[in-house]
């Protein structure tokens, strides 16, 4: 299968890398990771205004969608350039509001959320929320089948949707960029009952879409700096981009990366769980495979965090188990793939 963007896609997509490319995306980065929150609170307002996190709603809640290929598109460039913040979980936060069949949590929070003036996080509750310091909106999910991330085809008991108070305080993840939180138990009850799980499972879906662009991205940028460094770099008076050894760890990189564009965009058109899944493990395994193979391929300075390829690097392994380890992505695949050959009589 071969995806292809169309024109106004295509275009999104290069005024989004043009608008990242000219900021200073690695220093707003390394200023988060500090809890410096000034300059990535301005990109992300930024990536706001073009219309990001309006993707992913429907037109009756003040969104621009249901969009998700163009929701992917935008997500594959902040992978490229490391956007600091919650993205997905602010993505997986607005559907969640938007799907609730109560009005009134998405008309108090979806204002702030698409405008970019405030972010949101999204847990089970008592489990880790990411970025919670930083969003203003902390959804904690109670239930749900026993779990706020449920594999396909669960998650549609009873459940219910609380804001969470703030956090006592975080704890760094494999990307110092990626501050991690505990939920505290209690807040304020937003929605409750048996419509809330589908809800929860649909912005499951969507949260794992938006993780699976940036792997892609992240996977895109760490192969684009690493075939520009062995270029540059000689050795026996020769680049070391001409050793064969070398062309074929990158091919085998490129190839893993172009697998999993058209899966993803695929599954961004369906948006079935499983297909996502799908998308999810490809690219995170591809993108963890290519930093892999830039680390090596840069030598020492792969190992040095003052070089901005150790974001990219960091990223790539936190990304590889947010919103659903490799584990969990297969067994939802599998879970899909049963259910379409037990027909709808299962």
């Amino acid at each position: 299968m071969r995806f292809l963007l169309d024109t106004e896609q295509g275009a999104f997509a290069d005024s989004l890398r043009a608008m990242l490319t000219a900021a200073d995306t690695a220093s707003a980065v390394r200023e988060w990771s500090r809890g410096e929150r000034a300059g990535g609170r301005a990109l992300w307002r930024r990536f706001a205004d073009a219309g990001v996190f309006g993707l992913a709603v429907p037109e009756a809640r003040g969104g621009w969608g249901p969009r998700p290929v163009e929701l992917a598109v935008a997500c594959v460039e902040s992978g490229r350039h490391t956007l600091p913040g919650p993205l997905a979980e602010t993505v997986g936060a607005a559907v969640l509001l938007a799907s609730l069949d109560d009005p009134a949590p998405a008309g108090r929070f979806l204002p702030g959320l698409l405008s970019g003036e405030s972010m949101a996080t999204l847990a089970p509750a008592g489990s880790y929320a990411l970025d919670a310091e930083a969003a203003a909106v902390r959804l904690a999910v109670h239930g749900a089948g026993g779990a706020a991330r449920p594999p396909a085809g669960r998650g549609t008991g009873l459940a219910e949707v609380r804001l969470a108070p703030a956090p006592a305080g975080s704890r760094p993840s494999l990307d110092p960029a990626r501050r991690l939180s505990l939920l505290p138990s209690g807040g304020e009850l937003l929605a409750s009952g048996p419509g809330v799980g589908p809800a929860v499972e649909h912005a499951l879906t969507w949260a794992r879409l938006a993780t699976a662009a940036q792997a892609l991205g992240t996977g895109l940028a760490l192969l684009g700096r690493t075939v520009a460094h062995v270029g540059r770099r000689t050795q026996f008076g020769v680049p070391i981009g001409s050793f064969q050894a070398v062309k074929h760890r990158l091919a085998d990189a490129r190839i893993a990366l172009e697998f999993a564009r058209p899966l993803l965009f695929g599954a961004a058109t369906t948006l079935r769980p499983a297909d996502v899944a799908a998308a999810k493990l490809k690219a995170c395994e591809a993108a963890y495979g290519t930093a892999r193979a830039a680390l090596q391929l840069h030598g020492a300075i792969g190992y040095t965090a003052e070089d901005d390829l150790s974001l990219l690097l960091t990223r790539a392994r936190a990304l590889r188990s947010a919103w659903g380890t490799p584990e969990e992505c297969r067994d939802a695949v599998l879970e899909g793939a049963a259910g379409a050959a037990a027909g709808p009589g299962r």
